[in-house]
């Protein structure tokens, strides 16, 4: 009989998975028996309603929070397993509300995330000076590298937690609501920045989303989660529909199509409205 502590067999291939996940805080039980494959290359996002689990599973893909059971690999490795200089190197995170120390300038902030690739007898070098000024470029920041980050406004500060994600050069990017609280302008502005991370770049993305709408615009792969378990995933194609939205959010809708990118739109349908056509309908 194997040990129940014996570490679960790593799952082939590359990239970044989940097996047999279960996970709480303190007896609170999260989520429970989940698998997921990230598809490597290509940007995931996940949606659910408040409280089924999205953050607490982009945190233990991260390795911020230990699994009751089962594991997080990363390239076939138990991430728990990897020093943590190695993983930081391979996996960045950008959780809810980061918050900058006061007066900390942008190109200060953006050059903490080469620390990972630093040691004692390795210190700033000109790769990691060329990296920051390449992070800053790619997320139009040079003009406000030397401005502090408590001055700008919200969309900018976002765009410099995101250029110190890109400068610490990982090929992974998770990303926790990042457009939580900007206005529809900057919320797109960051979507676009992520898109093109990953198509000039290839790095994989996963997001933590609220609006199903962008979710369906900007992701290859959507996860739907629900109390703690995935519902639905694949192509945003056939994953947003209503029944899902119905099942997820309890929210009776109707699917059309976005004439900007063809893919899904989600109009809700409240209670002082009648959808005009049926609401289990594809529009």
């Amino acid at each position: 009989m194997k040990d129940h502590h014996e570490p679960l067999p790593a799952p082939p291939g590359p990239g970044l998975r989940a097996t047999s996940l279960r996970l709480a805080y303190d007896d609170r039980v999260v989520v429970d028996g989940l698998d997921l494959a990230i598809p490597t290359g290509k940007v995931t996002a996940i949606v659910g309603a408040n409280a089924c689990g999205k953050s607490t599973l982009l945190r233990a893909l991260a390795r911020l929070l230990t699994p009751k059971s089962g594991a997080v690999h990363l390239d076939g490795r138990d991430v728990h397993a990897i020093p943590t200089r190695v993983l930081a190197q391979r996996l960045g995170i950008l959780p809810q509300g980061p918050v900058a120390p006061e007066g900390l300038t942008v190109i200060d902030l953006v050059g903490r995330g080469r620390s990972p690739h630093q040691t004692w007898w390795r210190q700033w070098s000109a790769a990691d000076e060329e990296a920051v000024h390449e992070a800053l470029r790619a997320t139009a920041l040079t003009p406000l590298a030397h401005r502090a980050v408590d001055e700008l406004s919200g969309g900018q500060r976002q765009r410099a937690w995101i250029a110190m994600a890109v400068a610490q050069g990982t090929p992974v990017m998770l990303l926790d609501e990042p457009t939580t609280y900007l206005d529809l302008a900057h919320q797109i502005d960051v979507l676009d920045l992520v898109t093109d991370l990953n198509r000039h770049q290839g790095r994989t993305v996963v997001m933590v989303l609220h609006d199903l709408n962008q979710a369906a615009r900007y992701a290859d792969h959507v996860v739907a989660m629900k109390a703690g378990r995935i519902v639905a995933e694949g192509d945003p194609a056939d994953v947003v529909t209503a029944e899902m939205v119905a099942d997820v959010f309890q929210l009776p809708c109707v699917i059309g199509k976005c004439p900007v990118s063809g893919m899904p739109m989600v109009v809700p349908v409240g209670r002082h409205h009648t959808a005009a056509v049926p609401v289990s309908g594809t529009g």
